[in-house]
């Protein structure tokens, strides 16, 4: 085996050929460098016939990331196995695992380059169809089958010690439920936000609610989450939905990747209605819609027809279980909404506010919207979240 090393372009393009057979001989290899975010670098590697593929490597240091966090290489071993474990069940929503390379923290990927980033698609204005029924299907299933409606416990147990996460996880512990209900220097702030934020620092009857979302985080390992599930990890084109960056993956409550989702969902449409480029409202909200629909739908099917253990066949239980996890959904949402608003490493989506007064208008919009969704989760009803988002 290869020891450790930062692979150059050249490494990644005989890293490719290496592990693959869909070069063939006499292949004249190219490598371009996609990007280097400090935390990863990617490559695509291709061939004088147009074929490609993608090498993706961990890196060991992080400029912002390992700064406050220890974060080792076996978040690739994490992510190619969720990756391939989720394509099991759904491959169709999955980016394809062709290799793993344990010391090299390299992955060896099908080169999506027919699609775009979803992110940089609402970016441009654009609305494509279908997101929310996809991304319901791929939770669904990904999580009824990584669930006890499924696993026995024994199985389960072995599930989730092979993607225990800890120093990623602590990462989400931090930025999510902790760092922006305080005045932490990790926090991303300004002069102006500081009346809300004061507000949301003091406010204990808020933070007692997300120390019970934060407890459920640590202690709920219901389904294998993706962990990471925003506009930025989920590739479209006309005939695709494809999931990727799973590198926070690890069991935890099935709500948290479905509340994440939504709130990427809500962070554009409340960005794109300030930014008055395209009718936003109509759209996204029928999304959230379309994607709470499916998810409840097809997770309600797959408990009814193929719960394995006799006591989570109960109908009763199994109502109880769906509106307690679109509880957790709501807020999952809040607390993500609150923190990608203050908390570290701003999105991209706010970043592209060159107006300050628009951009603090939005973040107080955030703010309050995410505050509901926390405190009102056990009350709100679907058709409810939807009435306020117009």
């Amino acid at each position: 085996m290869m020891p450790y090393h930062a692979l150059s372009p050249k490494d990644a393009a005989a890293f490719a050929d290496k592990h693959s057979d869909l070069f063939g001989d006499h292949s004249q290899l190219s490598a371009e460098q996609l990007d280097t975010t400090g935390l990863n670098q990617v490559f695509r590697i291709k061939n004088n016939r147009g074929t490609s593929l993608i090498v993706k490597q961990a890196l060991p240091e992080h400029s912002g990331l390992t700064q406050y966090w220890p974060v080792s290489l076996h978040r690739a071993q994490i992510e190619a196995d969720v990756l391939k474990h989720h394509a099991k069940i759904c491959p169709e929503y999955l980016v394809e695992v062709l290799y793993y390379d344990q010391e090299l923290a390299a992955l060896l990927l099908e080169d999506l380059s027919d699609c775009a980033v979803l992110r940089h698609l609402f970016f441009a204005g654009q609305q494509p169809e279908r997101i929310g029924l996809h991304l319901g299907r791929y939770l669904a299933k990904t999580g009824f089958y990584s669930s006890d409606f499924v696993l026995t416990g024994p199985v389960k147990k072995a599930r989730q010690l092979q993607f225990n996460n800890p120093e990623l996880c602590l990462v989400t512990e931090d930025l999510v439920f902790t760092d922006p209900y305080c005045n932490h220097e990790r926090n991303s702030l300004s002069a102006a936000q500081l009346p809300e934020l004061r507000q949301l620092w003091s406010d204990e009857t808020l933070q007692a609610e997300v120390a019970q979302l934060k407890a459920d985080y640590l202690t709920k390992p219901q389904v294998l989450l993706h962990g990471d599930l925003h506009c930025g990890n989920v590739l479209i084109s006309h005939a695709e939905c494809k999931v990727i960056g799973a590198e926070f993956g690890c069991y935890g409550p099935a709500g948290f990747d479905t509340g994440t989702w939504i709130a990427s969902l809500i962070l554009n449409l409340i960005v794109q209605s300030a930014s008055k480029k395209t009718q936003a409202q109509p759209y996204f909200s029928g999304q959230i819609n379309v994607f709470w629909q499916e998810f409840s739908a097809e997770f309600a099917t797959l408990m009814q027809k193929e719960t394995r253990d006799q006591s989570f066949q109960n109908a009763m239980y199994q109502q109880h279980f769906l509106r307690q996890l679109w509880q957790d959904t709501l807020g999952y949402a809040g607390c993500e909404l609150i923190r990608r608003t203050v908390g570290w490493a701003q999105p991209e989506e706010l970043n592209k506010f060159t107006d300050q007064r628009v951009k603090l208008e939005v973040q107080r919009q955030l703010l309050a919207l995410g505050r509901d969704l926390i405190m009102q989760r056990r009350q709100l009803t679907p058709e409810q979240l939807l009435a306020k988002l117009v």
